[in-house]
C-alpha cells in the first residue's frame, strides 16, 4: 500500500450565469483562461476516472502500456475531503497492474470493470476501518539517544511517565483490491482494444464496446456472455444502457445506433433539420442517458458530434438532447470550435461535462446545453475522462458549498477540480418588470424632449 502524507489543496470555481428551468438568473463572471491547481498529479499518464458513491472514493487510472519505458501502470485510490472552503485530496492506495495499462473503467458497486488492452478485467476494492493501533519507542537515557516513532496521518504522539516512551496511532484506511474474474471484450487481429464499458443500473448486465466494432453484453456478476454483435463498420466510440434496457452505440462510422437486445431500433439523425450539414461532415463521439430533474418518468439523451474533418477555419462541435423514448431530437446548440473528446453528465441529469483534446474544460446546463463554466486549456493534453461528484449523501458532504464539481484527467498526468457555486436567484418576473420600466421611462423621455412624438 502507498500512502501519501502531503495533502494537495485546490480552490476553484466562479459565481456564474444560468437561466434555469425554474424560471429563475443567476449572475457571474465568465471564465477562460487562467491557471488551474492540480487536484493531484499521478506518476503516469492517466485516462479514467470514477467517484465511488457510497465511500466518495476517487478512482483514477491510466500508465504507459505494455511499452518499456519505465513508466508504471496502476489504478489509484484518492480520499477526497472539503476542508476549510478547500477540495483536498489524498493518495490512500496504490493498486499495480503489471503490464497493463487501464484505458477506462466502470464501477459497479465495489466492483472496477477496467479496460484493459482487449479484455475486462473485474477487481473488487475494500476499505477497512481505521486501524487503532498503537507502537512504543523506548527512549535511551537521559533522552540523547531517544527515538520518535514516524508520524502518520491522522496520528498523535502521546508522552507517558515523565516522557519516556512515545506512541503512534496509526489511522490510515487500509485499503485492498483482488482480481475477480477477466473477459475477453475485443478480438481485433491487431492491437485488440476495449473502447468502453457500462453497467445497467440495476447490475445486472456489464456492457463492452471494442476496436472490432463488436459490443458485448455479460450477465453479470456470473460474467457469462448473453450477446456478442456487430454493431458498428470499425471502432465503438462511446456506448450507454438506458433503464430499460435499450442500448445507444457510438462508431466511427458516424453511425448513432439505439439497440434492443442485439436489434437495430433506430439509427439517429441529428441534423436533418441543418440543410447546411453534409453527410459524413460530422460523425458522433459520445453519448449519454439521463434523468430529468423533477420528472421521475422522463428520460433524456445527450450526443457529442464532432467534424469529421478539420478545415483551416474549424467548424463549430455540437450538443444534441433527444427524448430518450422516443429517441426525437429536441434541441441541438454549438459548443465550440474545440474537438471534444469526452462527455459525462451528473446524477441529477442538470449537468454535462465536456473535455476537449486541447485540454479545456466546460460545463452546460441540461435544460437549455447553455455554458455555464469554461477553462481554456485547463490540461495541457487531451481531456480522457471527466466525473460529477455523485448526488449521495458522500457526495453532498464533500460537494462543500458548490452546487456541482466536476473531475477532469487528462495525458498530462493530472487530476483538477471544477466546481460551481450555488447561483445567486433573480426572478425573471421581477427581470421584466425593470425592462418594461425602463422602455417607458425612454418613451416619456421622448415625449418630453419632442412634443409630439407620440
Amino acid at each position: 500500500m502507498t500512502v501519501l502524507h502531503k495533502r494537495i489543496v485546490v480552490k476553484g470555481g466562479r459565481n456564474w450565469i444560468g437561466l434555469d428551468r425554474s424560471g429563475f438568473v443567476s449572475f457571474s463572471d465568465t471564465m477562460g483562461r487562467r491557471k488551474l491547481p492540480d487536484l493531484y498529479r499521478a506518476p503516469f499518464p492517466l485516462y479514467t476516472v470514477k467517484v465511488h458513491s457510497e465511500t466518495g472514493l476517487v478512482i483514477t487510472a491510466g500508465g504507459g502500456g505494455a511499452s518499456k519505458t519505465g513508466i508504471k501502470n496502476g489504478v489509484h485510490f484518492l480520499g477526497l475531503e472539503w476542508v476549510g472552503g478547500q477540495h483536498s485530496a489524498t493518495l490512500l492506495h496504490s493498486h499495480d497492474t503489471d503490464t497493463r495499462a487501464t484505458m477506462n473503467l466502470a464501477l459497479g458497486g465495489d466492483v472496477i470493470a477496467a479496460g484493459q488492452d482487449g479484455t475486462c478485467s473485474l477487481m473488487r476494492f475494500k476499505q477497512s476501518p481505521k486501524k487503532d493501533g498503537r507502537k512504543a519507542a523506548a527512549s535511551g537515557a537521559g533522552g540523547d539517544g531517544e527515538q520518535k516513532a514516524p508520524r502518520r496521518r491522522g496520528g498523535h504522539r502521546r508522552a507517558e511517565g515523565g516522557g519516556g516512551e512515545e506512541e503512534t496511532r496509526d489511522e490510515t484506511p487500509q485499503m485492498s483490491v483482488e482480481t475477480v474474474g477477466e473477459v475477453c471484450s475485443d478480438l481485433s487481429p491487431s492491437d485488440p482494444l476495449q473502447k468502453c464499458v457500462r453497467f445497467s443500473a440495476d447490475l445486472s448486465l456489464l456492457l463492452t464496446g471494442g476496436a472490432d466494432g463488436h459490443v458485448r453484453v455479460w450477465e453479470y456478476p456470473a460474467m457469462k456472455e448473453k450477446l456478442d454483435f456487430k454493431a458498428h463498420d470499425g471502432e465503438i466510440e462511446d456506448l450507454d444502457i438506458s433503464p430499460d434496457k435499450k442500448v445507444v452505440t457510438v462508431g466511427r462510422d458516424f453511425a448513432c445506433c439505439v439497440w434492443s437486445n442485439d436489434q437495430l431500433v433506430v439509427g439517429l439523425s441529428w441534423h436533418d433539420n441543418m440543410p447546411h450539414i453534409a453527410d459524413k461532415m460530422y460523425r458522433y463521439q459520445a453519448c449519454r442517458f439521463a434523468k430529468v430533474e423533477d420528472q421521475a418518468d422522463a428520460l433524456r439523451l445527450y450526443t457529442v458530434q464532432i467534424p469529421h474533418k478539420r478545415d483551416r477555419r474549424p467548424p463549430p462541435c455540437y450538443l444534441t438532447k433527444w427524448d430518450g423514448r422516443n429517441f426525437l431530437p429536441l434541441l441541438t446548440k454549438p459548443c465550440g470550435t474545440e474537438v471534444i473528446s469526452c462527455l459525462a453528465v451528473s446524477d441529477s441529469g442538470t449537468f454535462l461535462g465536456l473535455g476537449t483534446v486541447t485540454g479545456s474544460v466546460s460545463i452546460y446546463i441540461t435544460f437549455s446545453l447553455q455554458s455555464l463554466y469554461y477553462i481554456q486549456e485547463a490540461h495541457g493534453i487531451v481531456v480522457t475522462d471527466l466525473a460529477f461528484l455523485p448526488d449521495s449523501p458522500k457526495g453532498r458532504g464533500i460537494l462543500g458549498n458548490n452546487e456541482a464539481a466536476l473531475l477532469s484527467v487528462a495525458v498530462d498526468s493530472r487530476c483538477k477540480m471544477h466546481v460551481l457555486p450555488h447561483r445567486r436567484w433573480f426572478p425573471v418576473w421581477l427581470l421584466l418588470l425593470l425592462c418594461a420600466l425602463v422602455v417607458v421611462c425612454v418613451v416619456l423621455f421622448l415625449q418630453n424632449t419632442f412634443p409630439g412624438f407620440i
